[in-house]
């Protein structure tokens, strides 16, 4: 599985980080930013919280 943040959409609430930190991080004005080309199966369940979690539906996965 892959996943993107939509940078346009992203307003830096940080619940990406939260619930999947192997997968996100915040840059340095506190917006997400995805880690990993690829996501293992092990945060597959973290990654798909995060997407569901977003407040403004900036994550996606493809």
């Amino acid at each position: 599985m892959k996943v993107v943040i939509d940078a346009a959409a992203c307003d830096g609430k940080g619940y990406c980080k939260r619930f999947a930190p192997e997968v996100f991080a915040l840059d340095e004005w506190g917006y997400g930013r995805v880690l990993v080309d690829e996501v293992t199966p092990e945060a597959e369940a973290n990654t798909r919280a995060a997407v569901e979690a977003c407040p403004l539906q900036a994550i996606r996965t493809v």
